[in-house]
């Protein structure tokens, strides 16, 4: 806060919102600024008129919309130091958010580049600081686009919310675990995080506390909802949703797949893995506007900006190349998930009315699903029951590196794991950056695509490939050897349809193995 007014019990104030809010004014000459959060609109003006009631109630609404006494500053690896409004740090301090402190980032990708130990609450601060900035530079490069402070704040809430719903070792949990224990099963960690959100501000009490900073509920709570998930009511946007359908591609970007997610987890992954980040999402946020698309407005990008975000999906490409998807990465995973089958039956989480439930049964209540975090992993490896004997033993292969083995042309029988991996740019065959529209700088209201062979002739021609590996549980000399000693036979493997009856693959295809890492 800065001025150079004093106040006195003769004075009454206003406190002016950002001006395409609702605002209380009383009359006044002398005038001083309040310094409210992340650079909105605010004033506030004094005088000697004798309405202490309006100085009273101007004062309060001050010290409950600024954050300069309660705001909190986080020290974060990738963003340096952030400030969190008091609404975000009052969700932060929940039993519910804080179980993403034990919830690994990147999975079993830890059991392979040992400085991958982020988890996913820092990634999850990280993108709630990144959607305020990225709805604030908007906001101060158009003001036309009316943003108000109550949606600003509902923009970081579902970055800061995003993630809820994740699992044991992340996407491990809801792309292999739970698809093996309820097959054909619709279940993502997104709707989680729609169900633990809630669950979260109703335990702790957080409707008042939302009210009070501005949020209307609970009209709010589906806005929030909505840019984490996608919209929730399949009736088309009216006119005012249309004016501001871009908010909804920045936490979780539908259309093209550029949003702060991952824009965070890029650089914070690179970061920890140890991989080079090419890309920079700090001229992205510079070079941001939104232009009227086919009657939608859309977050666009400056004309120039195209090889950036071609280097970020790139930058995607290498780290699923490298990292998320590394052979040995792919092995412990598979591990892991096995271990947590065998072990299904025999761990039990106390939810909501003291019922107990298996760990594929806590995702549907989420008072038992807060309880569900990596360390049912030494939960299984320091048991001495019985019943958790074979997941023990899995993941003590794991701790003493005995791991499932990579068949590269070696014949075999029979096949203990098959893998599927899918390398794309993150929309299956293709180029998101046709998705994705531009303006110039002579023209920064109109919105133009730009094609392919205008940005370079050395671009991919496809953008997406299928991987296929096969895994062995076995730990005999020829596969533990690395090979050494593999059977006289090794003529290139061919898998009929039959051995994968989930799988779109035809007859005969050769799998080829290890091309990748």
């Amino acid at each position: 806060m800065y001025g150079t007014n004093t106040h006195t019990e003769k004075m009454t104030c206003s406190f002016l919102f950002s001006p395409h809010t609702e605002s209380r004014i009383f009359q006044g000459n002398n005038c001083c600024k309040v310094r409210a959060y992340d650079s909105d609109v605010w004033s506030l003006r004094c005088d000697g008129l004798n309405d202490i009631n309006n100085y009273e109630s101007c004062t309060n609404i001050c010290r409950r919309m600024s954050c300069f006494t309660s705001c909190h500053v986080f020290n974060d690896s990738i963003h340096g130091h952030i400030e969190m409004h008091p609404l975000l740090v009052r969700i932060i301090d929940t039993p519910q958010f804080q179980r993403l402190r034990h919830i690994k980032q990147l999975g079993g990708t830890y059991f392979v580049f040992p400085g991958a130990s982020h988890n996913r609450f820092e990634h999850s601060i990280g993108v709630g600081h990144l959607a305020g900035r990225l709805v604030q530079e908007l906001n101060e490069r158009q003001p036309e686009l009316l943003i108000t402070r109550r949606e600003i704040l509902c923009v970081q809430i579902a970055g800061l919310c995003h993630d809820l719903g994740h699992g044991p070792f992340s996407h491990l949990f809801d792309g292999m675990f739970i698809p093996r224990i309820i097959p054909g099963s619709k279940w993502r960690h997104e709707k989680a995080s729609l169900k633990m959100f809630d669950h979260l501000v109703h335990v702790n009490n957080l409707e008042p506390v939302m009210v009070e900073h501005g949020l209307v509920l609970p009209d709010d709570m589906v806005f929030i909802k909505e840019q984490i998930y996608g919209p929730l009511d399949p009736d088309p946007l009216n006119q005012e949703e249309k004016e501001k359908s871009f908010l909804y591609e920045i936490v979780s970007n539908k259309r093209n797949g550029i949003d702060v997610d991952k824009w965070d987890y890029f650089a914070r992954d690179s970061y920890h893995l140890g991989i080079q980040n090419n890309f920079d999402y700090h001229r992205s946020l510079k070079f941001t506007r939104v232009c009227e698309v086919e009657g939608r407005n859309q977050i666009c990008y400056r004309e120039k900006e195209v090889t950036n975000l071609y280097d970020m999906f790139q930058t995607r490409n290498c780290l699923h190349r490298r990292a998320y998807k590394h052979p040995v990465t792919m092995a412990i995973e598979l591990m892991i998930t096995d271990a947590l089958v065998k072990a299904d039956n025999y761990i039990h989480f106390e939810g909501s009315g003291g019922r107990t439930f298996k760990m594929s049964e806590a995702i549907e209540d989420m008072e038992a699903y807060t309880k569900l975090t990596d360390h049912v992993f030494e939960q299984i490896l320091h048991s001495t029951s019985d019943d958790l004997k074979d997941a023990r033993e899995i993941l003590q292969n794991i701790t003493k590196r005995r791991l499932y083995k990579l068949l590269e042309k070696t014949q075999a029988e029979s096949f203990s794991e098959v893998c599927v991996s899918v390398m794309d740019w993150g929309m299956n065959d293709d180029n998101p950056i046709d998705h994705v529209r531009f303006y110039s700088k002579k023209k920064p209201d109109h919105a133009i695509p730009i094609q392919q062979h205008q940005v370079s002739s050395l671009l991919p021609a496809r953008f997406s490939e299928q991987w296929i590996r096969v895994y062995c549980k076995k730990t005999d000399a020829e596969i533990v050897d690395g090979g050494d000693t593999k059977p006289a036979s090794c003529d290139p493997l061919h898998l009929p349809c039959r051995t994968f009856p989930d799988f779109n693959i035809d007859c005969g295809v050769l799998v080829c193995l290890c091309m990748f890492v």
